[in-house]
């Protein structure tokens, strides 16, 4: 079983800054992708970057240029530096985690999400 502990939500001014962390733990063999969510309030779930092991990432275009996702394979951590926060950004944001476990089985993980809130 795989674990996603998330943190670094908060309330920001717009125009601010956020740094999210997500740290994986359990059996763990490797992680292929891992990802940033977000649900903002009576909308869908929609996808904000993803990284793989190899450090190539992609963004939604409507955070391009603003946030940066990274990671840490050593410690299986996941991070989301957001700058040039706005209002629209408000949301939760969930951490996702793909790849095998030491069984070499396949899984699939979230974490509990944190809620970032851009609000003057």
């Amino acid at each position: 079983q795989v674990q996603l502990v998330e943190s670094g939500g908060g309330l920001v001014q717009p125009g601010g800054s956020l740094r999210l962390s997500c740290a994986a733990s359990g059996s763990i063999f490797s992680i292929a992708v891992m990802a940033w969510y977000r649900q903002a309030p009576g909308k869908q779930r929609e996808v904000v970057a993803t990284i793989n092991s190899g450090g190539t990432s992609n963004y939604v275009d409507s955070v391009k240029g603003r946030f940066t996702i990274s990671r840490d394979n050593a410690k299986n951590t996941v991070y989301l530096q957001m700058n040039s926060l706005k209002l629209e950004d408000t949301a939760v944001y969930y951490c996702n985690a793909a790849g095998s476990d030491l069984a070499r089985r396949p899984f699939n993980s979230w974490g509990q999400g944190t809620r970032v809130t851009v609000s003057s």
